[in-house]
């Protein structure tokens, strides 16, 4: 299993979102009945692959412990914590003597990433996925981006 980014277009808006405001009389939006429907917009945001090994943290015993203990973890690692709803949660750093990147996602989208520091960090976001990955390996993606777990 691996993780993917891909970056939140330039313009903020993802293939098959809507362009028209669809207030009448609205003179600044042209009508275009005609035109290209989004869908047909070609989806050219590059994909990056964040982690190439990806371990699943699916019982409570193994999202509480998460990476306590260890000492460190290699580059290309992550641990995923997939929740089956969305909610705020939180991570500690307590007994993880190295500093990573955390991201928090709501069904697909990132909706906070934090550098949590070794022993004394703490983030809170709301998401149905965290993902703990090496420091430095999350650079570059931020709020409104896509993560996916790939088999």
């Amino acid at each position: 299993m691996r993780l993917v980014h891909r970056p939140d277009p330039p313009n903020g808006r993802h293939p098959g979102s809507s362009t028209r405001s669809g207030a009448p009389g609205d003179r600044d939006v042209p009508d275009n009945r005609d035109a290209p429907d989004d869908r047909d917009v070609p989806d050219d945001r590059e994909e990056r692959t964040l982690a190439t090994d990806v371990a699943l943290a699916e019982t409570t015993l193994q999202q509480a412990r998460g990476l306590m203990f260890r000492r460190s973890v290699p580059d290309g690692y992550a641990l995923a914590f997939p929740f089956e709803r969305t909610a705020s949660r939180t991570l500690h750093m307590l007994f993880v003597p190295f500093a990573i990147d955390a991201v928090w996602v709501a069904d697909g989208e990132v909706t906070a990433t934090k550098r949590l520091a070794p022993f004394v960090g703490l983030g809170r976001g709301t998401a149905d996925l965290i993902v703990e990955l090496p420091a430095g390996a999350a650079d570059g993606v931020t709020v409104g981006d896509e993560i996916a777990l790939i088999e």
